[in-house]
């Protein structure tokens, strides 16, 4: 099944509008009951207004009801290992755990396979906020703050 996310993936880099990088991206993302949504990157002259691939995938996902993942994979034009970033891997922590597979194309036929927890340890989650807040309310909060 990677070599097919990852066709879906490199099918989707067509689609991508990237004036500004002209770096393509394409993201494929396999819900846990088999679907497949695609999604690629959206510049605007804006830059923080750009959509990742990664996020407009989960984004359609999202939007048809599914909230369990258990793969994606990511291409970029250059077929350079792209991960996703930072903003993609909360987002994707959200809804998947950190044994999501994360498939990046190295171009060549060859592919790195990540797990989401080792591409972001340690992820914000509704426990380490629910965790923050009992500590806060038990009065063991490190935080210094001013008056």
């Amino acid at each position: 099944m990677t070599d097919e996310l990852l066709e879906r993936a490199r099918d989707a880099l067509d689609d991508a509008y990237v004036p500004y990088s002209e770096y393509r991206v394409g993201a494929a993302l396999r819900t846990a009951d088999g679907s497949v949504y695609v999604g690629c990157n959206i510049e605007n002259a804006n830059y923080s207004n750009s959509l990742h691939a990664e996020e407009v995938a989960i984004a359609s996902a999202i939007q048809d009801g599914h909230r369990e993942f258990d793969r994606i994979a990511v291409s970029s034009g250059a077929r350079d290992g792209v991960t996703p970033c930072g903003m993609c891997r909360q987002t994707l922590a959200e809804f998947a755990g950190a044994g999501l597979e994360v498939v990046c194309d190295e171009g060549g036929g060859e592919t790195s396979t990540y797990t989401l927890g080792e591409l972001l340890p340690n992820t914000i989650s509704l426990e380490t906020l629910s965790a923050a807040e009992a500590q806060r309310e038990a009065g063991d909060d490190d935080i210094e703050r001013e008056p």
